[in-house]
């Protein structure tokens, strides 16, 4: 299947997980707790894993499945290409009338995004990239910024915390917003220079958003520098860090300096 298809089909699921979204936005859906420390879930993400689902598997029925939203099986490590997505990522946001809430789809292929849309229903941004052929915003290119000293980061405050940081916590200015996928997808177009987080990544929040990323110009990689690989038993990566490629390296210079004795640079 060419991955055109597969962009214009995940972009089909993410604009309509948005239309589902929106149509129940501000009217107080149900939602409760998923323990754990997993945070809210609603009857809209369930409306829109449903919704996603049929689309998706309607028009692939070959594909493996992974979402947020529905229980995870064994099954899908048997799957060559395989969806992976968050019906409503930035549930707490939406809960709460925010417009920082996304809809990030992707196909992985072997381990590795192939095709990726995230949908920002209440900005009205859709972005979307495939392998190869770029990242766009609304159709139009985008491309990773240049900025190593004084970068701008989005990034959780505790990520600037000195165990982090054993060559030393980068002089960077931390902004936040609450959907991971859409940060990376603003790493993407240039308007950050930089995405960290240190905790365990789930692979439907950053799967969209790292192929963004790449075929914007930028560097993708967990917490130490490893590529990611998506699909995996533990659909977890230990960590992301996404910025453009000279920012990413004094990044993880600062992040691994204390392990290989290489000094810490000191532009950033």
């Amino acid at each position: 299947m060419p991955v055109t298809d597969d962009l214009a089909l995940v972009t089909q699921a993410a604009e309509l997980a948005g239309q589902i979204a929106l149509r129940h936005f501000g009217r107080a859906p149900r939602a409760w707790d998923k323990g754990q420390g997993q945070g809210p879930v609603s009857d809209v993400d369930l409306e829109i894993d449903a919704a996603l689902r049929d689309l998706l598997l309607g028009a692939r029925p070959d594909y493996g499945w992974l979402s947020e939203e529905t229980p995870d099986t064994p099954d899908r490590l048997n799957h060559a290409r395989i969806f992976i997505l968050d019906p409503l990522d930035g549930t707490r946001a939406y809960l709460d009338g925010q417009d920082g809430f996304c809809h990030p789809v992707c196909v992985v292929e072997n381990g590795q995004p192939v095709a990726a849309a995230i949908h920002v229903p209440r900005l009205g941004h859709t972005y979307s990239a495939a392998r190869g052929q770029g990242a766009f915003r609304n159709g139009q290119p985008i491309r990773v910024g240049e900025t190593v000293a004084g970068a701008s980061a989005l990034a959780a405050r505790s990520q600037f915390d000195a165990t982090h940081w054993p060559g030393g916590v980068p002089d960077l200015t931390r902004h936040f917003r609450p959907a991971l996928a859409w940060r990376m997808a603003l790493v993407a177009e240039g308007a950050f220079d930089a995405m960290l987080t240190f905790k365990p990544a789930w692979h439907w929040d950053i799967a969209a958003g790292a192929l963004l990323v790449a075929e914007a110009g930028g560097a993708v990689s967990d917490e130490m520098g490893a590529p990611l690989a998506f699909n995996t038993l533990d659909p977890r990566a230990t960590g992301v860090i996404a910025a453009n490629p000279a920012l990413h390296a004094a990044l993880l210079a600062r992040r691994k300096s204390a392990l290989t004795d290489a000094p810490a640079p000191r532009d950033v």
